[in-house]
């Protein structure tokens, strides 16, 4: 399985330069920083994730086989006793601190202090800057945001969780108080495609068919159709949705 670098884990690569990548912590991972991790000249990594079904699927994106050395651990990091001890050269929270309100409700500060802790290196941060209204193009602005509005709306209607994106802003004043020096944020403008538009949908869609109310279901699966007609057309007219930002954060103890 071929999963693509994305920009955000280049430029990763490019910060890093010469510093030996050591001991790595993939404290949320996947498929994607996975695949990339396995082929860094790395000591070893372990790659922690809180679904079991994400055991197999980041195993499935391995680049190298994995060494002696290296594991995919399932757990929690609400669990004290989850790596306790342990320290690691280099960390990366990839989307970790949006997903994290999936899997431990109201705990992105603690948790970002308690991994934050095993950092004998260099922590990398990535993230999604949470939507705000703009006024450089108001179509496809109100399309994304009423898209993920809906995507919101149907993970709750199922009794799922959403995610809760934080602002770099945010995670630069975190690591300050708990004693980080942010040495880099990069910004990065997003397109969306019509794969984003799908995945999006395809959320939307597995979880109308968990709705207690089949009239509701009913109204929002026409709903999903008619949001995905409107998105595919701004897609073709503007070439893709130019809206919203990743950030990235390299960040050091003291």
């Amino acid at each position: 399985m071929h999963v693509k670098v994305s920009s955000l884990l280049k430029k990763i690569e490019e910060l890093q330069g010469d510093t030996p990548w050591g001991h790595v912590l993939d404290a949320g991972t996947g498929p994607k920083s996975l695949s990339w991790i396995s082929r860094l000249p790395s000591q070893s990594w372990t790659a922690v994730t809180a679904q079991s079904s994400m055991v197999e699927s980041a195993r499935g994106a391995l680049q190298v086989p994995p060494r002696e050395t290296d594991r995919i651990v399932l757990g929690n990091w609400v669990d004290g006793s989850l790596l306790e001890g342990e320290r690691f050269d280099t960390v990366l929270l990839d989307y970790f601190i949006g997903s994290i309100d999936a899997f431990a409700p109201y705990s992105q500060e603690a948790l970002l202090h308690r991994i934050a802790a095993s950092v004998r290196g260099t922590l990398y941060i990535t993230g999604l800057e949470p939507y705000v209204p703009v006024v450089v193009d108001e179509e496809v602005g109100s399309f994304v945001g009423d898209l993920a509005r809906l995507r919101d709306a149907c993970m709750l209607l199922a009794r799922d969780r959403p995610y809760r994106e934080y602002p770099s802003s945010w995670v630069a004043a975190q690591l300050r108080q708990i004693g980080f020096t942010v040495t880099h944020t990069k910004y990065f403008s997003i397109r969306y495609r019509h794969r984003f538009l799908s995945s999006q949908l395809q959320i939307c869609e597995d979880r109308v068919t968990r709705f207690t109310d089949p009239d509701l279901a009913a109204a929002m699966g026409k709903h999903i159709a008619q949001m995905r007609h409107r998105g595919e057309l701004l897609i073709e007219r503007n070439d893709g949705l130019r809206y919203g930002r990743d950030y990235l954060i390299r960040a050091v103890p003291g």
